[in-house]
Order: C-alpha cells, then sequence, then structure tokens
C-alpha cells in the first residue's frame, strides 16, 4: 500500500497589491539570498511569499534574517532548499533534512547511505520494545560530512534538530563521532548510525 501526503500550499501573494510594482499576484516573489527583491531594492519576501520553502519554521527563520537585513547587517540564507528540515506528522512519524539519495545524485554528489533502526536503542525502549522505524543518514564521504538524515518512526520529529545542526554546520564526522550521546536515550540512536558509517 501507498500513502501520500499533498499539502497544495502556494504562495500568499494574492491581495498584496504586487501588480502595482510589476509583480504578479498569486505568484512568488523572487528574492536573492538576503531575501530582498532583485527588482526592488526595498522590497523583501519571507515564508509563503518568497515560495522557497513553505513551512512555517522555514518562514519564522527568512523572518529574522530579512530583519537582520533591514537593519543593515550582511546576512545571507543558509538553511534553504534542502537544508529546510521537514516533517510528515503522521504516525509514524516521517522527518528528513538535507537530501535524499536522489537530489544528492542529481546535484552531481557522490553519496553512502547507512541505516539504523531507530527501536534499536535503551532508550527507544521507553516508547516500546522494538518500536519500528529506520535511520538514514547520507554521506558525503569526499568532505567527510553529512548531507541528508531521514528518520522514520515513532516521535522522530524530535530527532531532527541533532541532524540539522551537522548538516548546516558541517560538522566533520570524525568530530561528530566525540559527540557522545546519554545513556538510556533514543538519540544512542547517533552511535549506530556513525559505528554504520565507520567512526
Amino acid at each position: 500500500s501507498e500513502l501520500l501526503v499533498a499539502v497544495g500550499r502556494t504562495p500568499t501573494t494574492q491581495e498584496l497589491g504586487l501588480e502595482t510594482i510589476g509583480l504578479e499576484p498569486g505568484k512568488p516573489v523572487e528574492v536573492g539570498s538576503n531575501l530582498r527583491s532583485p527588482r526592488h531594492d526595498w522590497l523583501y519576501a519571507i515564508g509563503d511569499a518568497n515560495g522557497r520553502s513553505l513551512l512555517t519554521h522555514m518562514g519564522k527563520y527568512q523572518g529574522r534574517l530579512a530583519a537582520d537585513a533591514i537593519l543593515g547587517k550582511d546576512v545571507r540564507i543558509v538553511s534553504d532548499g534542502a537544508l529546510s528540515p521537514r516533517v510528515i506528522f503522521t504516525d509514524p512519524q516521517v522527518a528528513a533534512v538535507g537530501h535524499t539519495v536522489a537530489t544528492a545524485e542529481s546535484a552531481g554528489m557522490v553519496v553512502r547511505a547507512v541505516e539504523a533502526t531507530t527501536g534499536g536503542s535503551a532508550g527507544a525502549s521507553f516508547v516500546g520494545k522494538d518500536t519500528p522505524g529506520t535511520t538514514r543518514l547520507l554521506l558525503d564521504d569526499t568532505r567527510g560530512v553529512i548531507v541528508g538524515a531521514t528518520f522514520v518512526g515513532f516521535e522522530v520529529a524530535e530527532m531532527l534538530q541533532a541532524a540539522t545542526v551537522a548538516i548546516v554546520g558541517e560538522v566533520p564526522l570524525e568530530r561528530l563521532a566525540h559527540a557522545v550521546p546519554p545513556f538510556p536515550t533514543r538519540s544512542e540512536l547517533w552511535l549506530y548510525l556513525l559505528e554504520a558509517a565507520g567512526y
């Protein structure tokens, strides 16, 4: 069986009067890495309005950056596209950040996948014995970093932030191997993943 999750969101630009400045209502407002429109240097667009990542948490992130840019700080969006963390709140949950195998390969990257079960740690026993689920990390062995992470299982959304920090921060795997997760927590999953990766 298959499950289709579709949100069908569109940019929230229909009733902003964009036509008065030569932009098309209902379409995303094109912005650069500083969230400013290249057509109007006074116009910034964040969240659903720019169409880059139609997720609430990404809109909040972009809002902070746009405010800093308006205040004269030299800021550039870093978490964008594949670096946007995303969660499907189904049962089980699916949480991901970074590339999938397909997006990494289409970007010309050579990646290696390692997997571990989300129910295999002592901490996972708190949510049920042998709770089903899988986690996959995508590794760029040339640079020695994680470029993608996907978690499937019970309440795995809470596991996503550690992966986001590792990917956005480009934390070297050799260094990450020294980030010891406490026992007994579900974060011990990182031990199994790093062991599978050879660290």
